[in-house]
Protein backbone atom coordinates (compact mmCIF):
# COMPACT_ATOMS: atom_id res chain seq x y z
CA UNK A 1 0.00 0.00 0.00
CA UNK A 2 2.13 2.97 -1.15
CA UNK A 3 -0.58 6.05 0.37
CA UNK A 4 0.56 8.39 2.37
CA UNK A 5 -0.56 11.18 4.33
CA UNK A 6 -1.08 14.62 3.28
CA UNK A 7 0.14 17.39 4.81
CA UNK A 8 -3.02 19.02 5.87
CA UNK A 9 -5.91 17.18 4.58
CA UNK A 10 -9.38 18.16 3.80
CA UNK A 11 -12.32 15.38 2.86
CA UNK A 12 -11.28 15.14 -0.61
CA UNK A 13 -7.14 14.06 0.73
CA UNK A 14 -9.01 11.37 3.83
CA UNK A 15 -11.21 9.77 0.82
CA UNK A 16 -8.14 9.38 -1.61
CA UNK A 17 -6.64 8.02 0.96
CA UNK A 18 -8.63 5.70 2.47
CA UNK A 19 -9.62 4.28 -1.25
CA UNK A 20 -6.40 3.13 -1.34
CA UNK A 21 -5.62 2.19 1.77
CA UNK A 22 -8.95 -0.20 1.91
CA UNK A 23 -8.14 -1.14 -2.12
CA UNK A 24 -5.52 -2.77 -0.59
CA UNK A 25 -6.85 -4.67 1.74
CA UNK A 26 -9.69 -6.05 -0.40
CA UNK A 27 -7.26 -6.18 -3.41
CA UNK A 28 -9.60 -4.49 -5.64
CA UNK A 29 -10.33 -0.54 -6.47
CA UNK A 30 -12.39 0.77 -3.82
CA UNK A 31 -15.52 3.22 -4.42
CA UNK A 32 -16.35 6.21 -2.01
CA UNK A 33 -20.17 5.40 -1.68
CA UNK A 34 -19.29 1.91 -0.97
CA UNK A 35 -21.10 0.20 2.13
CA UNK A 36 -18.62 -1.22 4.73
CA UNK A 37 -20.27 -4.20 4.31
CA UNK A 38 -19.05 -4.55 0.55
CA UNK A 39 -15.51 -4.08 1.32
CA UNK A 40 -14.79 -7.82 2.16
CA UNK A 41 -12.99 -7.02 5.14
CA UNK A 42 -12.51 -9.46 8.32
CA UNK A 43 -12.46 -8.12 11.90
CA UNK A 44 -8.18 -8.41 11.48
CA UNK A 45 -8.39 -6.05 8.61
CA UNK A 46 -10.60 -3.48 9.69
CA UNK A 47 -8.12 -3.20 12.51
CA UNK A 48 -5.31 -3.04 10.60
CA UNK A 49 -7.48 -0.30 8.52
CA UNK A 50 -7.67 1.69 12.14
CA UNK A 51 -3.96 1.00 12.95
CA UNK A 52 -2.71 2.74 9.31
CA UNK A 53 -5.33 5.53 10.30
CA UNK A 54 -4.03 6.58 13.94
CA UNK A 55 -0.15 5.82 12.87
CA UNK A 56 -1.11 8.39 9.75
CA UNK A 57 -3.22 11.00 11.64
CA UNK A 58 -3.29 10.62 15.05
CA UNK A 59 -5.41 9.32 17.37
CA UNK A 60 -8.93 10.70 15.31
CA UNK A 61 -11.07 8.08 16.01
CA UNK A 62 -12.16 4.84 18.24
CA UNK A 63 -12.60 1.75 16.35
CA UNK A 64 -16.15 1.22 16.34
CA UNK A 65 -16.40 4.74 14.75
CA UNK A 66 -15.32 2.59 11.33
CA UNK A 67 -18.61 0.66 12.06
CA UNK A 68 -20.28 3.82 12.35
CA UNK A 69 -19.37 5.51 9.48
CA UNK A 70 -20.09 3.34 6.66
CA UNK A 71 -18.56 4.14 3.28
CA UNK A 72 -15.41 5.85 2.56
CA UNK A 73 -16.88 8.95 1.94
CA UNK A 74 -18.65 8.80 5.27
CA UNK A 75 -15.06 8.05 7.13
CA UNK A 76 -13.47 10.60 5.38
CA UNK A 77 -15.87 13.35 6.64
CA UNK A 78 -15.86 11.93 10.39
CA UNK A 79 -11.95 12.28 9.92
CA UNK A 80 -11.76 15.90 8.44
CA UNK A 81 -13.91 17.07 10.90
CA UNK A 82 -11.66 15.36 13.88
CA UNK A 83 -8.95 16.74 12.15
CA UNK A 84 -10.06 20.37 11.58
CA UNK A 85 -11.13 20.12 15.83
CA UNK A 86 -7.66 19.81 16.58
CA UNK A 87 -6.28 23.39 15.27
CA UNK A 88 -7.81 25.71 17.62
CA UNK A 89 -7.87 23.62 20.57
CA UNK A 90 -9.63 26.01 23.51
CA UNK A 91 -11.94 27.38 20.93
CA UNK A 92 -15.78 27.82 21.09
CA UNK A 93 -17.33 27.00 17.67
CA UNK A 94 -21.38 26.07 17.44
CA UNK A 95 -23.73 25.73 15.07
CA UNK A 96 -27.44 25.71 15.93
CA UNK A 97 -29.40 22.61 15.16
CA UNK A 98 -33.19 23.04 15.16
CA UNK A 99 -35.75 19.95 16.23
CA UNK A 100 -38.62 18.71 14.03
CA UNK A 101 -42.41 18.12 14.34
CA UNK A 102 -42.81 15.24 17.13
CA UNK A 103 -41.27 16.95 20.06
CA UNK A 104 -43.59 19.28 20.80
CA UNK A 105 -45.73 19.21 24.23
CA UNK A 106 -47.99 21.44 26.36
CA UNK A 107 -46.46 24.52 27.79
CA UNK A 108 -43.04 23.76 25.71
CA UNK A 109 -40.32 25.84 27.02
CA UNK A 110 -42.89 27.72 30.12
CA UNK A 111 -40.07 27.62 32.71
CA UNK A 112 -37.87 30.08 30.17
CA UNK A 113 -40.85 32.08 29.68
CA UNK A 114 -41.23 32.29 33.52
CA UNK A 115 -37.91 33.50 34.44
CA UNK A 116 -36.40 35.39 31.27
CA UNK A 117 -37.37 38.72 29.88
CA UNK A 118 -35.27 38.12 26.63
CA UNK A 119 -37.35 34.87 26.00
CA UNK A 120 -40.98 36.61 26.89
CA UNK A 121 -39.87 39.33 24.73
CA UNK A 122 -38.97 37.14 21.27
CA UNK A 123 -41.89 34.96 22.04
CA UNK A 124 -44.07 37.94 22.06
CA UNK A 125 -42.36 38.66 18.36
CA UNK A 126 -43.13 35.53 17.41
CA UNK A 127 -46.44 35.22 18.44
CA UNK A 128 -47.79 38.74 17.27
CA UNK A 129 -46.09 37.95 13.76
CA UNK A 130 -48.06 34.54 13.60
CA UNK A 131 -50.96 35.89 14.40
CA UNK A 132 -52.49 37.53 11.53
CA UNK A 133 -52.60 33.96 9.66
CA UNK A 134 -53.31 31.65 12.61
CA UNK A 135 -56.27 33.74 13.89
CA UNK A 136 -55.23 33.51 17.64
CA UNK A 137 -52.24 34.02 20.09
CA UNK A 138 -50.01 31.19 19.51
CA UNK A 139 -48.64 31.96 22.93
CA UNK A 140 -51.28 31.68 24.88
CA UNK A 141 -51.82 28.08 23.20
CA UNK A 142 -48.30 26.87 24.47
CA UNK A 143 -48.29 28.30 27.96
CA UNK A 144 -51.81 27.32 29.04
CA UNK A 145 -51.29 23.91 28.09
CA UNK A 146 -54.01 23.22 25.72
CA UNK A 147 -53.26 19.75 24.06
CA UNK A 148 -54.27 21.30 20.57
CA UNK A 149 -50.67 21.92 20.23
CA UNK A 150 -50.33 18.59 18.92
CA UNK A 151 -52.71 19.59 15.63
CA UNK A 152 -50.49 19.58 12.48
CA UNK A 153 -52.26 23.72 11.84
CA UNK A 154 -51.15 24.35 15.64
CA UNK A 155 -48.39 22.85 16.47
CA UNK A 156 -45.93 23.78 13.34
CA UNK A 157 -46.50 27.89 13.97
CA UNK A 158 -46.01 26.94 17.70
CA UNK A 159 -43.19 24.75 17.51
CA UNK A 160 -41.34 27.88 15.43
CA UNK A 161 -42.57 30.43 17.66
CA UNK A 162 -40.40 28.69 20.10
CA UNK A 163 -37.19 27.97 18.14
CA UNK A 164 -37.30 31.66 17.11
CA UNK A 165 -37.46 32.86 20.77
CA UNK A 166 -34.76 30.16 21.47
CA UNK A 167 -32.56 31.35 19.14
CA UNK A 168 -33.02 35.04 19.36
CA UNK A 169 -32.09 34.70 23.21
CA UNK A 170 -29.17 33.17 22.56
CA UNK A 171 -28.50 35.08 19.02
CA UNK A 172 -29.27 39.02 20.73
CA UNK A 173 -29.39 38.74 24.23
CA UNK A 174 -25.62 36.06 25.27
CA UNK A 175 -24.36 37.03 21.85
CA UNK A 176 -23.86 33.05 20.82
CA UNK A 177 -23.31 33.63 17.04
CA UNK A 178 -23.57 29.94 15.08
CA UNK A 179 -21.22 29.16 12.78
CA UNK A 180 -23.80 27.12 10.51
CA UNK A 181 -27.61 26.25 10.85
CA UNK A 182 -29.60 23.15 9.78
CA UNK A 183 -33.19 22.27 10.53
CA UNK A 184 -35.18 19.01 11.12
CA UNK A 185 -38.44 18.93 8.79
CA UNK A 186 -40.25 22.03 10.05
CA UNK A 187 -37.01 23.28 11.84
CA UNK A 188 -35.68 24.32 8.86
CA UNK A 189 -38.26 27.36 8.76
CA UNK A 190 -36.20 28.84 12.33
CA UNK A 191 -33.13 27.61 11.06
CA UNK A 192 -33.69 29.77 7.55
CA UNK A 193 -34.81 33.11 9.87
CA UNK A 194 -31.26 32.38 11.64
CA UNK A 195 -29.62 32.30 8.26
CA UNK A 196 -30.87 35.11 7.46
CA UNK A 197 -32.81 33.85 4.41
CA UNK A 198 -36.42 34.16 5.63
CA UNK A 199 -37.61 37.56 7.75
CA UNK A 200 -39.60 36.44 10.98
CA UNK A 201 -42.67 37.86 9.12
CA UNK A 202 -42.18 35.75 6.15
CA UNK A 203 -41.21 32.40 7.67
CA UNK A 204 -44.39 33.23 10.21
CA UNK A 205 -46.75 33.22 7.18
CA UNK A 206 -45.24 30.52 5.37
CA UNK A 207 -44.56 28.08 8.41
CA UNK A 208 -49.03 28.92 9.45
CA UNK A 209 -49.99 28.12 5.75
CA UNK A 210 -47.62 25.27 5.69
CA UNK A 211 -49.06 23.63 9.13
CA UNK A 212 -52.86 24.60 7.76
CA UNK A 213 -52.72 23.09 4.36
CA UNK A 214 -51.12 19.50 6.00
CA UNK A 215 -53.80 19.54 8.64
CA UNK A 216 -56.73 18.83 6.42
CA UNK A 217 -55.18 15.99 4.49
CA UNK A 218 -57.83 12.81 4.95
CA UNK A 219 -56.36 11.29 8.34
CA UNK A 220 -54.80 7.34 8.72
CA UNK A 221 -51.29 8.69 8.04
CA UNK A 222 -48.57 8.21 10.85
CA UNK A 223 -44.56 8.05 11.32
CA UNK A 224 -42.44 5.11 13.28
CA UNK A 225 -38.81 5.87 14.53
CA UNK A 226 -36.94 2.33 14.30
CA UNK A 227 -33.68 0.89 14.87
CA UNK A 228 -33.06 -0.28 11.66
CA UNK A 229 -30.35 0.87 8.84
CA UNK A 230 -32.08 1.87 5.47
CA UNK A 231 -31.61 -0.99 4.11
CA UNK A 232 -33.77 -2.51 6.66
CA UNK A 233 -36.06 -0.23 6.51
CA UNK A 234 -36.74 -0.36 3.02
CA UNK A 235 -36.60 -4.09 3.05
CA UNK A 236 -39.43 -4.78 5.89
CA UNK A 237 -41.22 -1.86 3.86
CA UNK A 238 -41.11 -3.81 0.61
CA UNK A 239 -44.93 -4.50 -0.62
CA UNK A 240 -46.51 -1.29 0.69
CA UNK A 241 -46.41 0.82 -1.53
CA UNK A 242 -47.84 3.75 1.29
CA UNK A 243 -44.88 3.76 2.95
CA UNK A 244 -41.62 5.24 2.54
CA UNK A 245 -38.42 6.42 4.09
CA UNK A 246 -39.65 9.96 5.93
CA UNK A 247 -36.12 10.31 7.53
CA UNK A 248 -32.69 9.40 7.87
CA UNK A 249 -31.78 10.10 11.18
CA UNK A 250 -28.84 8.26 11.87
CA UNK A 251 -26.50 5.21 10.16
CA UNK A 252 -29.41 2.86 12.95
CA UNK A 253 -32.43 5.26 12.98
CA UNK A 254 -34.61 5.89 10.04
CA UNK A 255 -38.10 6.99 10.48
CA UNK A 256 -40.96 5.50 7.97
CA UNK A 257 -43.80 7.26 6.65
CA UNK A 258 -47.70 6.54 5.60
CA UNK A 259 -50.73 4.90 6.12
CA UNK A 260 -51.11 3.67 9.64
CA UNK A 261 -52.13 0.36 8.77
CA UNK A 262 -49.22 -0.67 6.37
CA UNK A 263 -46.64 1.02 9.06
CA UNK A 264 -48.45 -1.41 11.76
CA UNK A 265 -47.58 -3.58 9.32
CA UNK A 266 -43.75 -3.36 8.77
CA UNK A 267 -43.74 -3.07 12.79
CA UNK A 268 -44.44 -6.42 12.96
CA UNK A 269 -41.89 -7.32 10.60
CA UNK A 270 -39.44 -5.85 12.17
CA UNK A 271 -39.90 -7.09 15.51
CA UNK A 272 -39.96 -10.46 14.36
CA UNK A 273 -36.24 -9.55 13.51
CA UNK A 274 -35.52 -8.18 17.04
CA UNK A 275 -35.81 -4.20 15.67
CA UNK A 276 -38.07 -2.07 17.49
CA UNK A 277 -40.35 0.53 16.10
CA UNK A 278 -42.24 3.49 18.35
CA UNK A 279 -45.24 5.82 16.36
CA UNK A 280 -44.27 9.38 16.66
CA UNK A 281 -46.87 11.83 17.89
CA UNK A 282 -47.74 13.08 14.49
CA UNK A 283 -50.82 13.00 12.70
CA UNK A 284 -50.09 12.39 9.18
CA UNK A 285 -47.19 10.40 7.02
CA UNK A 286 -44.86 13.86 6.95
CA UNK A 287 -42.62 13.64 4.52
CA UNK A 288 -43.74 11.41 1.71
CA UNK A 289 -45.68 10.93 -1.32
CA UNK A 290 -48.85 10.74 0.85
CA UNK A 291 -48.75 14.82 1.10
CA UNK A 292 -48.45 15.11 -2.53
CA UNK A 293 -52.12 16.42 -2.48
CA UNK A 294 -51.17 20.07 -0.85
CA UNK A 295 -48.32 20.41 -2.48
CA UNK A 296 -49.83 22.16 -5.70
CA UNK A 297 -51.96 24.64 -3.03
CA UNK A 298 -48.91 25.22 -1.09
CA UNK A 299 -46.79 26.06 -4.04
CA UNK A 300 -49.08 28.48 -5.29
CA UNK A 301 -48.85 30.79 -2.29
CA UNK A 302 -45.29 29.84 -0.88
CA UNK A 303 -44.14 31.41 -4.27
CA UNK A 304 -45.08 34.64 -2.98
CA UNK A 305 -42.70 34.37 0.08
CA UNK A 306 -39.55 36.77 -0.32
CA UNK A 307 -36.78 34.70 0.61
CA UNK A 308 -33.06 35.37 0.02
CA UNK A 309 -29.46 33.25 0.00
CA UNK A 310 -28.46 32.45 3.33
CA UNK A 311 -25.75 35.00 5.19
CA UNK A 312 -24.60 31.80 7.36
CA UNK A 313 -24.05 28.24 6.17
CA UNK A 314 -27.20 26.44 5.85
CA UNK A 315 -27.08 22.79 5.79
CA UNK A 316 -30.36 21.72 3.92
CA UNK A 317 -32.16 18.07 5.46
CA UNK A 318 -33.64 18.17 1.39
CA UNK A 319 -30.35 17.41 -0.13
CA UNK A 320 -28.42 16.40 2.46
CA UNK A 321 -25.68 18.92 2.48
CA UNK A 322 -24.82 22.96 2.48
CA UNK A 323 -27.74 25.13 0.67
CA UNK A 324 -26.25 28.52 -0.67
CA UNK A 325 -29.42 29.02 -3.01
CA UNK A 326 -32.76 31.55 -2.47
CA UNK A 327 -34.95 29.43 0.20
CA UNK A 328 -37.96 30.35 -1.87
CA UNK A 329 -40.91 28.85 -2.52
CA UNK A 330 -39.85 26.04 -4.74
CA UNK A 331 -37.45 24.86 -2.12
CA UNK A 332 -40.18 24.44 0.86
CA UNK A 333 -42.84 23.13 -1.34
CA UNK A 334 -40.27 20.00 -2.57
CA UNK A 335 -39.54 19.88 1.56
CA UNK A 336 -43.57 18.71 2.03
CA UNK A 337 -42.90 15.72 0.45
CA UNK A 338 -38.36 14.69 0.37
CA UNK A 339 -37.36 12.35 2.91
CA UNK A 340 -35.12 14.29 5.73
CA UNK A 341 -31.68 13.29 5.00
CA UNK A 342 -30.65 14.96 8.59
CA UNK A 343 -27.50 12.41 8.61
CA UNK A 344 -26.16 13.39 5.69
CA UNK A 345 -26.60 16.94 6.27
CA UNK A 346 -25.38 16.63 10.33
CA UNK A 347 -22.43 14.99 8.95
CA UNK A 348 -21.27 16.90 6.54
CA UNK A 349 -22.43 20.20 8.43
CA UNK A 350 -20.02 18.37 11.37
CA UNK A 351 -17.33 17.47 8.58
CA UNK A 352 -17.16 21.18 7.09
CA UNK A 353 -17.69 23.21 10.23
CA UNK A 354 -15.39 21.46 12.48
CA UNK A 355 -17.58 23.07 15.48
CA UNK A 356 -16.90 22.53 19.24
CA UNK A 357 -20.32 22.70 19.90
CA UNK A 358 -23.71 21.54 18.90
CA UNK A 359 -26.63 23.66 20.32
CA UNK A 360 -30.07 21.99 19.89
CA UNK A 361 -32.61 24.53 19.67
CA UNK A 362 -36.06 23.27 20.57
CA UNK A 363 -38.93 22.40 23.31
CA UNK A 364 -37.42 18.87 23.71
CA UNK A 365 -33.82 17.06 23.28
CA UNK A 366 -34.71 14.55 20.60
CA UNK A 367 -31.50 15.01 17.89
CA UNK A 368 -28.31 15.09 20.46
CA UNK A 369 -28.57 11.14 21.07
CA UNK A 370 -28.12 11.18 16.80
CA UNK A 371 -25.37 13.94 16.70
CA UNK A 372 -23.47 12.63 19.68
CA UNK A 373 -23.17 8.75 17.83
CA UNK A 374 -22.03 10.80 14.42
CA UNK A 375 -19.57 12.91 16.09
CA UNK A 376 -18.21 9.83 18.19
CA UNK A 377 -16.66 10.37 21.75
CA UNK A 378 -14.18 13.06 20.91
CA UNK A 379 -16.18 14.98 18.78
CA UNK A 380 -17.91 18.50 19.97
CA UNK A 381 -20.11 18.60 22.67
CA UNK A 382 -23.48 18.26 21.99
CA UNK A 383 -25.50 20.70 24.12
CA UNK A 384 -29.66 20.87 24.29
CA UNK A 385 -31.18 24.26 25.45
CA UNK A 386 -34.02 22.62 26.32
CA UNK A 387 -33.93 19.13 27.62
CA UNK A 388 -37.50 18.74 27.69
CA UNK A 389 -40.57 19.95 30.02
CA UNK A 390 -38.70 20.60 33.11
CA UNK A 391 -36.43 22.68 31.60
CA UNK A 392 -35.71 26.24 33.09
CA UNK A 393 -32.84 29.30 32.92
CA UNK A 394 -30.93 27.10 35.36
CA UNK A 395 -30.25 24.59 32.64
CA UNK A 396 -29.59 27.51 29.89
CA UNK A 397 -27.25 29.21 32.26
CA UNK A 398 -25.25 25.63 31.89
CA UNK A 399 -25.33 25.56 28.39
CA UNK A 400 -24.16 29.21 28.37
CA UNK A 401 -21.07 28.77 30.67
CA UNK A 402 -20.24 25.67 28.35
CA UNK A 403 -20.41 28.05 25.24
CA UNK A 404 -18.63 31.17 27.63
CA UNK A 405 -21.47 33.27 26.42
CA UNK A 406 -22.08 36.35 28.91
CA UNK A 407 -24.15 35.71 32.07
CA UNK A 408 -28.08 35.54 31.70
CA UNK A 409 -30.01 38.92 31.98
CA UNK A 410 -33.35 39.42 33.33
CA UNK A 411 -33.40 36.15 35.64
Amino acid sequence: MSATAPDDPDEGDFAAWLAERIGGYARRAVGEDEELSAWGLDSVALLGLFGDIEEEFGSLLDPADIWAHPTVRDLARYLAMRHGMGREPGRVRAVFVFTGQGCQHPRMAAGLHEALSAYRRHLAAADEAIAPYLGRSVRELILCGDPRVHQTALTQPALFAVQYALAMTLLEEEEVRPAAVLGHGTGEVAAAVVAGALSLEEAARLVCFRGASMQYLPSGGGMMATCASPFEAAEAAAGEPEVSIGAFNAARATVLSGAVDALERVRERLAAVGIAGTFLQVTHAFHSPLMEPVTSRFADAARHVAAGRPTVPYYSTVYGRRYDEPLAGGYWTEQITAPVRFADAARRMLAEQAPSHVVEIGPRAVLTPFLRRMAGTRGPACLAVCRGPGSNAVDLAGVLSQLDAGPLAGI
